[in-house]
Parts: structure tokens; C-alpha cells; sequence
């Protein structure tokens, strides 16, 4: 079993308030939900034109977790109200922490 994960760190257009950031920010987590992973706000919360998002995704093999890894960071990229910061993403084995 691998466990993927993506964080991705945002800069939003002219984003005011809240409530414009939560305008931008939902579709995007829509969007990622499609890929069949787990997705969350899960940084800069209390800045209105900053996000940073998590995916996470299991699987049975390392090769599909990349590529649904770098298809989510591509179609966050692709927004043209988003300027992605930074994204880093990490591929680990159920075996690298458990001790067979």
C-alpha cells in the first residue's frame, strides 16, 4: 500500500474578503474531489488572498499515486485566478514506517 500526498501553496487574485477567497477556493476543491481524493484548505486559513491546499490519496501502486498527484497540481496551475507558490508532493510505502 502507498500513501501520496500534495501540498500546494497559493496566491489568489483580488481576493477582499472571506467570502471571495471561499468563492475561489471551493470550485478548486470541487474540481480536485473528481480525482477520487481526499482535499482540504489546510493553511494560511486567516489570509484572504493565500491558501495552501492538501490532496492525499491511497493505492496499491506508487506509479498511478504520481499520477494523479501531478494531474491534481495541474489542473490547480491551470486556474488562471491562482498563482501556485510552490507544491511539493511525497510518495510513501505502508512498509517504509511498519516493520514487516
Amino acid at each position: 500500500m502507498f500513501v501520496g500526498t500534495l501540498v500546494i501553496d497559493l496566491l489568489l487574485g483580488d481576493v477582499r474578503s472571506r467570502k471571495e477567497k471561499r468563492s475561489v477556493i471551493r470550485p478548486v476543491l470541487a474540481e480536485l474531489r473528481r480525482l477520487e481524493v481526499a482535499v482540504a484548505e489546510v493553511g494560511h486559513r486567516d489570509l484572504y488572498r493565500r491558501s495552501e491546499i492538501g490532496v492525499g490519496v491511497v493505492g496499491a501502486e506508487a506509479e498511478h499515486l504520481r499520477r494523479v498527484l501531478d494531474r491534481a497540481e495541474h489542473l490547480v496551475a491551470r486556474r488562471p485566478e491562482i498563482e501556485v507558490l510552490s507544491a511539493s508532493s511525497r510518495i510513501a510505502s505502508h512498509s517504509d514506517d511498519c516493520p514487516d
